[in-house]
C-alpha cells in the first residue's frame, strides 16, 4: 500500500520535465548553431572535446546534487568534496599507492561525508543548508593543512592518460558520465528507493505514515551526492594533472545551476537525472562560447543568474495552479 501510494508521485512532473527538456535541448541546439556560425573554432574537434570534458565534471556533481535537491534538502560542500578528494588521491598516488587502490580509497570518503551531513541533519537538527555550508568551509581547509596549501604533481602517465583517452570520439570523461547516468536514472526512476526520493520531498511526514524509512532515505541521497563528488576530484586530478585542495572552488553553485536549470525544484519532489544533464551542457556551452567571443567572462554568471530566475518562477506559477 505504501508502495501504491507514493508511485504517483514522480509522475506528477513528468509532463513539466518532458517539455523542459525539450526547451533545453532545443536551446543547446540554437546555442551550437548560433556560436558555429559566428566563431571559426567552436565546431573544431579540440573545442568540442574540450566541451564534453569539461561539461563531465559539472554533469557528475549536478546528479548527486538531484538527488538531495528532491528531497528538499541542498549540499553546499560538493565543490570543496572535490578539491579535497583530488588533493587525497594526489597524496596517496605520491606515496607510490596503486592507482586502482589510490582511487578506491578517495571514492570510500564519499559514503563518510555524506553519512556524516545525513548525520547532522538528522540527529543533530541542523537544517542542510547551514550542515553542508559549515562542511565547505571546514572540507577546503582540511584539503589546505594536509597540503599546506601547496600544489601535488607528478602522477603516474595512466592516471592522467585517462582523461584524455577518448573512444568512438567521446571523451572517457564523458563515457564516466553516462556510466553514472544510467543506473542514476534507473535508481531514481524505476526503483522503489527513488519513489522514495520523490516521497521524502514532497511530503517527509505523509511519507513516513506510509512507511517510508525517511533516515535511510536522506542517507542514500547524501552519500551518494559526496560519492559522486569525490568521483568528480579523482577525475578533475587526472585531467588537470595535480591536485589541489581550491579545485573546485565555486562548483558547488554550478551543480545547483545545473540541477535547477534542468528542472529540479528547489522545494522538493521534483527533478530528473536527464535534466542536470543539459543543464550542465547549457552552462559549459555559455561558458565556452563566452570565452570564445571574448564576452567579459562576468557577463558568463549574470547570464547564469538570470536562467535560474527564470526556471524558479516558472517552477512556482507550476506550483501555484496545482494547487
Amino acid at each position: 500500500m505504501a508502495d501504491l501510494a507514493i508511485a504517483a508521485k514522480p509522475r506528477r512532473g513528468l509532463r513539466f520535465g518532458f517539455l523542459l527538456n525539450l526547451t533545453l535541448l532545443g536551446l543547446l541546439l540554437l546555442m551550437w548553431a548560433v556560436l558555429s556560425a559566428t566563431t571559426e573554432s567552436f565546431m573544431t574537434a579540440n573545442n568540442i572535446v574540450n566541451l564534453l570534458r569539461q561539461a563531465s565534471l559539472w554533469a557528475i556533481i549536478a546528479i548527486g546534487q538531484t538527488f538531495v535537491i528532491i528531497t528538499g534538502g541542498i549540499d553546499l560542500s560538493v565543490g570543496a568534496v572535490v578539491g579535497l578528494s583530488s588533493t587525497v588521491v594526489a597524496l596517496l598516488l605520491k606515496a607510490d599507492v596503486p592507482i586502482w587502490a589510490a582511487v578506491f580509497l578517495t571514492l570510500c570518503l564519499g559514503p563518510v561525508i555524506g553519512g556524516f551531513h545525513a548525520f547532522g541533519i538528522l540527529k543533530l537538527g541542523l537544517p542542510p543548508f547551514i550542515m553542508t555550508l559549515a562542511t565547505l568551509t571546514a572540507f577546503r581547509g582540511i584539503g589546505l593543512l594536509m597540503t599546506n596549501g601547496a600544489t601535488i604533481s607528478g602522477f603516474p602517465p595512466d592516471f592522467t592518460g585517462f582523461s584524455r583517452l577518448s573512444l568512438l570520439g567521446i571523451p572517457s570523461l564523458f563515457w564516466i558520465v553516462i556510466l553514472v547516468a544510467i543506473p542514476s536514472y534507473v535508481l531514481l526512476h524505476h526503483s522503489r528507493w527513488g519513489r522514495y526520493i520523490y516521497a521524502v520531498g514532497s511530503n517527509a511526514e505523509a511519507a513516513r505514515l506510509s512507511g517510508v524509512h525517511i533516515a535511510r532515505t536522506i542517507y542514500l541521497a547524501y552519500i551518494l551526492s559526496a560519492t559522486l563528488a569525490c568521483l568528480a576530484g579523482v577525475l578533475t586530478a587526472s585531467r588537470i594533472a595535480i591536485g589541489v585542495a581550491t579545485t573546485g572552488e565555486g562548483w558547488e553553485l554550478q551543480s545547483i545551476a545545473s540541477s535547477v536549470i534542468g528542472g529540479t525544484s528547489l522545494f522538493g519532489a521534483v527533478g530528473s537525472i536527464t535534466g542536470p544533464l543539459l543543464g550542465s551542457m547549457l552552462l559549459t556551452t555559455i561558458n565556452n562560447g563566452a570565452n570564445l567571443l571574448n564576452v567579459n567572462p562576468f557577463w558568463q554568471r549574470i547570464i547564469t543568474g538570470f536562467l535560474i530566475i527564470a526556471i524558479v518562477f516558472f517552477d512556482q506559477l507550476r506550483r501555484r495552479k496545482k494547487r
